[in-house]
């Protein structure tokens, strides 16, 4: 089992600020970033606001630095005039703000890198809270700054300003903030944690198998995180009370079990296949290239992924891995036979040691009675194992319908990998 991380009482909140947010002209994806990250650390986020620029700010902050242990605000460090972050957390907390000579000349080493005139508004980024220490933003002009509970007359609340954009934010919080967050919270009670990733079970699945078990342990925190064709398993408590309900969920799904160690369903896939030396290649027609695409989201796929073919039209099954147009006319293009040339036209093509293959109807039209809208039939042909062809039914709209397939077609690889 993998050794639980550990999960600390530190209250940390996040507020967002940024009109864009709440029009719905960008999307804020830093609640779900932060959750993640924090939560790898033996952290959790307790609370997340999103406010629009001006006086919002300091309302929610002076809320929100009264009750918080760590503070990350985004946005509202640019030079504009509605970037009015770094101003109202000086003034609110009566610090003031002077201009930081290190922070003036990363912005004119930025400026003259790319040939550009500093413009006289982008002076107000230097500023910096007296006591507070500047963050380097080598990605953009808006420093990060750190304002230490030993500076914050108000209250015990570490504070840090962090730019908006994710290319400047993510870089930032990995190299500056993660460090001060760890000092921060190396003091207080921390409970360990594990998080069990599962598919082709559903959460109803879980609630009617192992809920009642699960509440009946004493001291455990149990919850599920559902997501098209995965559940995850989140364990908090003692070591020993974490190893009873993860042993209770693995004997009971044990099929299911993708890691306990986060890796996703692909990144499962390629470490199997590393492990055993083996060559897999894919021909999609449904899913639009999908489980090429997901399987080289993975480091070191290179040395596994070999082919992957997107054969969406008949004429491409024909031409580039060798189906029969005869076997497609006499069956239709989503059915077993078809799938089955599909994937051992595949592997012959490519000189895999096994190749994935998938078809179906997306919808909204193609359907019928004997195959409806959501049909697929996925098959694998591998070396000494021969073919085999699995029929799936995933009614959902277009973009879910490929997702559900291509999991279906990682997971039914995962399975094969287990067994050799």
């Amino acid at each position: 089992m993998e050794k639980p991380r550990r999960i600390s009482g530190v209250k940390i909140e996040i507020l967002n600020t940024g009109t864009e947010l709440l029009l719905g002209n960008t999307l804020n994806t830093h609640g779900g970033w932060f959750g993640k990250e924090l939560f790898g650390m033996g952290l959790r986020v307790a609370r997340q606001a999103t406010v629009p620029d001006g006086d919002a700010i300091r309302e929610a902050f002076e809320e929100i630095v009264d009750r918080a242990d760590v503070l990350l605000i985004t946005g509202g460090l640019g030079p504009t005039s509605d970037d009015l972050t770094r101003e109202i957390v000086a003034e609110t907390l009566g610090i003031e703000l002077v201009q930081d000579e290190a922070a003036m000349r990363t912005l004119e080493v930025f400026f003259s890198a790319r040939n550009k005139v500093m413009a006289e508004a982008n002076l107000k980024q230097a500023l910096v809270p007296v006591g507070a220490d500047v963050l380097p933003n080598p990605n953009g002009t808006a420093p990060g700054l750190y304002l230490p509970p030993r500076i914050n007359g108000r209250s015990n609340c570490a504070i840090f300003l962090l730019p908006g954009p994710p290319r400047e934010l993510y870089p930032m919080f990995h190299e500056e903030v993660k460090p001060r967050i760890k000092a921060l919270a190396g003091v207080e009670n921390i409970s360990d944690v594990l998080e069990l990733k599962f598919t082709g079970i559903g959460e109803s699945d879980f609630h009617q198998s192992i809920d009642a078990e699960l509440a009946a342990i004493d001291g455990l925190e149990y919850g599920y995180c559902a997501r098209i064709g995965e559940v995850d398993l989140r364990l908090i408590g003692k070591p020993e009370v974490i190893r009873f309900a993860r042993d209770l969920a693995v004997d009971r799904f044990s099929g299911g079990l993708i890691s306990e160690d986060g890796s996703s369903l692909e990144a499962t896939v390629v470490r199997l296949l590393a492990e055993k030396s083996l060559k897999l290649a894919s021909a999609e027609s449904c899913t639009g290239g999908l489980i090429g695409s997901r399987i080289t989201d993975v480091p070191g796929s290179s040395e596994v992924y070999t082919h992957g073919w997107i054969t969406y039209s008949n004429e491409a099954k024909a031409s580039q891995i060798g189906v029969d147009e005869a076997l497609i006319a006499a069956h239709g293009a989503v059915s077993e036979e078809v799938a089955i040339a599909m994937a051992e036209g595949a592997r012959k093509e490519s000189g895999a040691d096994i190749a994935i293959s998938v078809t179906g109807i997306a919808g909204p039209g193609g359907g019928s009675p004997e195959k409806p809208i959501g049909t697929a039939w996925i098959a694998l042909a591998a070396e000494g194992c021969g073919t085999s062809a699995r029929r799936f039914f995933h009614p959902r709209n277009r973009l879910d319908f490929k997702e559900s397939v291509s999991q279906s077609a990682l997971d039914m690889i995962r399975r094969h990998l287990m067994k050799i």
